[in-house]
């Protein structure tokens, strides 16, 4: 028996440094399909929903050197939102199941290694997803490299308006 504690315990490590983040769920309550909704939803997005008895979680936390204070959060029926690698996309996920159904419900969280609570998950949930931010970030970098490109062409366009209105007249 022994042995397979120490098989959960390790494999559920694994999952946790694999993952740059990890956000407790409650979901007490949850039926069976809201529960392979969210499920399927995670999966989508590259995360994955791990149910696990709290004092595995527990111990598997401390070993990946989590905070202290998400012990206080691993109670009741938990489940443990891990991903490779967007946790914004994984709070939304929650988030938007928690609108249609009043849950699941997010309880904390941990990203690199910082603790977070509902209200930071929610911040993070309400954050567009990554491939928009990028865009975003894109273009706004991009904004200056274009304006500078009409200021170095708006003489030489100048010129050529004047040159064709000469010839229009004459």
């Amino acid at each position: 028996m022994k042995t397979i504690k120490e098989e959960i315990i390790s494999d559920l490590v694994a999952k946790l440094n694999a993952s740059p983040f990890m956000i407790v769920v409650d979901y007490t309550g949850t039926t069976v399909s809201q529960f392979e909704d969210l499920r399927t939803r995670l999966d989508a997005i590259g995360a994955g929903a791990h149910v696990t008895k709290n004092s595995y979680a527990k111990r598997a936390s401390a070993t990946v050197e989590y905070p202290e204070g998400i012990a206080e959060f691993l109670v009741g029926q938990t489940v443990l939102v891990t991903g490779e690698q967007d946790v914004c996309a994984a709070a939304k996920v929650v988030k938007d199941l928690h609108n249609e159904f009043e849950k699941p419900v997010m309880r904390a969280g941990v990203l690199d290694g910082k603790l977070l609570n509902i209200e930071e998950l929610n911040a993070l949930a309400s954050l567009p997803p990554m491939d928009v931010l990028r865009g975003q970030l894109l273009g706004t970098l991009m904004a200056p490299a274009s304006t500078l490109v009409r200021l170095f062409n708006e003489p030489a366009s100048g010129l050529a308006r004047v040159l064709k209105a000469k010839g229009d007249l004459g």
